[in-house]
């Protein structure tokens, strides 16, 4: 029902549409359409000798993974990487926070993905006090200062945060138990995370209040359509940088190749070959 001022004229509420879902053929078409782009950047990156780093975080199930599995997909690993380290050891602990994670910086040419990252610190560290908060704290004030020297060092250096409702979460998670095929995604720190929703919403809301800067700002990635939510992300992260969209053809042919060298192969029965199941 519209509204009405004080002189009794009507006036339109405004109500948030949900947005139609998007078919698969329409997400695999546009999303074949990226990663010829993504192809495309890749080359271009190699070509200027350019360093990049993609961070992405967010709630556990909010999408990251397979937002970082379509945009490898068709890329090659040796340029474009993804860094997603496992808990750290023992010795690790012991050293400058940041220090593993630099292990893991990109030379020339190359594209480094960052699956979870140093904010581990102001995420699950923080909620589950796996840190000090004197730990905590420093990491507030160094984070931004690391950050800006990385940018400053030539480093392309881009972060995201997947947004997931609690309802969405909560319905991947029963599906994650649920399927064989999800159910090694699911971790006794996904049923903590699942619990202490609001205390990982304040760790994120100061997260960002501290290192949300020009040099390195945030972009906020609504993932609960998780098809929108990779097209999106892969846009908007194509929209960084200055590629040839247009790029030359190669111009390569291939030769004839050398059928006279005298070469014979060995019998067939010498090799073991594989039961042709399928």
């Amino acid at each position: 029902m519209a509204k009405k001022t004080k002189d009794m004229q009507p006036v339109a509420t405004v109500k948030n549409k949900k947005k139609k879902k998007l078919s698969r053929k329409a997400y695999e078409a546009e999303l074949a359409r990226l990663q010829v782009e993504l192809s495309k950047l890749q080359e271009w990156v190699v070509d200027q000798g350019e360093k990049v780093v993609v961070i992405f975080e967010g709630r556990d199930a909010a999408g990251k993974g397979g937002t970082i599995a379509r945009i490898t997909a068709r890329l090659n690993h040796r340029v474009c990487r993804v860094a997603a380290l496992a808990k750290p050891t023992e010795r690790e602990q012991s050293q400058w926070y940041f220090q593993r994670y630099v292990a893991h910086l990109p030379s020339a040419g190359e594209i480094v993905l960052f699956d979870r990252s140093w904010y581990n610190r102001a995420g699950v560290d923080r909620v589950m006090g796996f840190c000090s908060e004197e730990e905590y704290r420093e990491f507030l004030r160094t984070c931004p200062q690391f950050e800006r020297m990385l940018v400053r060092s030539g480093i392309r250096l881009i972060k995201y945060w997947f947004s997931v409702s609690a309802k969405e979460q909560e319905r991947r998670f029963r599906s994650r138990i649920k399927d064989p095929l999800k159910s090694w995604k699911f971790s006794e720190m996904d049923l903590q995370s699942y619990m202490k929703w609001d205390e990982y919403s304040q760790a994120k809301d100061d997260m960002m209040n501290y290192t949300d800067s020009n040099q390195a700002p945030w972009f906020v990635v609504p993932s609960d359509s998780k098809r929108r939510a990779r097209l999106n992300c892969i846009t908007h992260l194509l929209s960084h940088f200055p590629y040839d969209k247009d790029p030359s053809t190669s111009g390569i042919e291939l030769p004839d190749r050398d059928t006279d060298s005298g070469y014979v192969r060995p019998p067939m029965d010498d090799q073991r070959f594989i039961p042709e199941v399928y």
